[in-house]
């Protein structure tokens, strides 16, 4: 199929309207319903960080109408405003699964998706097929960049997030080709989203903003706002912003089966932060085991990807040693396991902490990927009598390619739900959730108000 550079965003929001429940087969059901739960738990377990707090409070001080939860505060509000609020507590944690090219896809998309739905008394096969149809675009979008890390100037998130939250709360809306064009020319005047604020309380909120910006948009839309109708070919539009270098129409245009998450599929993240730190996190826990004592570290080597933004010798939070290679290294070889409790300021204060990484170095190299599909680290131990350990991780847990492991997954689950819930309220969730397309409104319903 040959592009056409006048009416890419008419092909492609005809694409996206013509896919509905109907056409997701049984393995992407089961994929995408796996995917919302773990956002859902990564979700409530980041309600206890004080960036959500923060910006529940923020929420709920607009007196917006109560339509839509805020999960884990007790209160409802405006779709849009709800929307972001779970969007900032699903990605605070920097645990929810990585797409590939690599992004955020759930974060935006599963808040809007439900935030839109509880308004609007969805049944839970729209809200699965929402999630399916924001997924999907979002890859296709990175597919067709030929996105690589550091290629794009702002955090990626908040630039392709819009694509998967306008794509959900516009299929919730029933919103027609023309409408979905709009949306989109709506939605991409939200763009954005700064690298520099990684590590900050903002980041979080790129995908929350890029959550309340689709169902902004498809909102106004559906009542006659417009924009300009073919955002994806216009100058100074979308892809002329963004991916000036290199857009190829067909791969966006190839939307649908295959649906992206599940071929080549999403990561799953068993370490609550950026995702090459899993590299040195499953390498040095592999270390930890054979070395037994930590005090006996008297070097660590990290030979890494040219990752600049991972190379933080010396974190200025806990928040912020989620993107540092030597603080994950660190923790993973003090404590033998890098939870959500290694991200604290009172974590990352103690004296084994900063004693330990004064003894760690960072080896950039450019001539190894940089690319979370086909990197790998290399760490270099050396003990106080002289020995050497050297551990070499190409994939952590989780990583595309690997057998899905159920058992960890669950663990995963049932540790950041118990953050807020009690285990009999964590077995209802993700009772519902396993089967959340067969669910009728009322059951979402009652599902959004265990959740808050």
């Amino acid at each position: 199929m040959s592009d056409s550079t006048c009416d890419r965003t008419a092909r492609i929001a005809q694409r996206v309207c013509s896919i509905g429940y109907e056409q997701l087969d049984a393995a992407t059901l089961l994929v995408v319903k796996r995917l919302i739960m773990d956002g859902i738990a990564v979700a409530i377990a980041g309600t206890a960080q004080p960036a959500p707090r923060l910006i529940a409070d923020y929420a709920r001080d607009q007196g917006a109408k109560a339509l839509s939860t805020a999960w884990g505060f007790g209160f409802d509000t405006s779709p849009a405003l709800a929307a972001y609020v779970n969007a900032a507590s699903m990605h605070v944690l920097d645990f929810e699964p990585m797409s590939s090219p690599p992004t955020h896809a759930v974060s935006p998309t599963v808040p809007a998706a439900f935030a839109l739905g509880q308004a609007l008394g969805a049944h839970g096969r729209d809200i699965v097929a929402a999630c399916a149809k924001g997924f999907e675009l979002q890859g296709r979008v990175l597919l067709a960049s030929g996105h690589a890390r550091g290629a794009l100037p702002f955090h990626t998130p908040g630039v392709v997030g819009v694509m998967g939250s306008t794509a959900a709360a516009s299929h919730l809306l029933g919103l027609n080709a023309i409408q979905l064009a709009h949306a989109f020319g709506i939605s991409t005047s939200r763009c954005g989203g700064l690298a520099a604020n990684t590590g900050s309380m903002v980041k979080c909120t790129h995908c929350g903003n890029a959550a309340a910006a689709g169902v902004e948009a498809a909102t106004m839309a559906q009542r006659g706002f417009t924009a300009h109708p073919d955002i994806f070919s216009a100058p100074k539009g979308y892809v002329a912003t963004f991916f000036p270098l290199h857009f190829d129409a067909d791969a966006l245009l190839g939307y649908g089966a295959p649906f992206r998450c599940v071929d080549p599929g999403m990561a799953i993240k068993f370490y609550p932060s950026k995702y090459p730190t899993h590299f040195v996190i499953a390498a040095a826990l592999a270390l930890r085991q054979r070395i037994g004592d930590p005090q006996r570290i008297r070097t660590l080597r990290i030979m890494a990807p040219d990752i600049e933004d991972a190379d933080r010798p010396q974190p200025r939070s806990g928040l912020e040693g989620k993107f540092s290679f030597q603080y994950t290294g660190a923790i993973a070889l003090l404590d033998g396991q890098v939870g959500i409790g290694a991200f604290t300021d009172e974590r990352r204060f103690r004296a084994d902490v900063t004693a330990l990484l004064a003894r760690i170095t960072v080896e950039r190299n450019p001539t190894v990927s940089r690319d979370t599909r086909d990197m790998h680290v290399e760490l270099h131990l050396t003990l106080e009598d002289g020995q050497v350990h050297v551990e070499r991780c190409g994939g952590p847990p989780g990583a595309w390619g690997r057998a899905f492991d159920t058992v960890m997954h669950e663990a995963k689950l049932r540790d950041c739900l118990g953050v807020r819930l009690a285990p009999a309220q964590s077995d209802r969730v993700l009772d519902v959730l396993a089967r959340l397309d067969q669910s009728p409104a009322a059951e979402v319903a009652e599902l959004m108000a265990v959740l808050a």
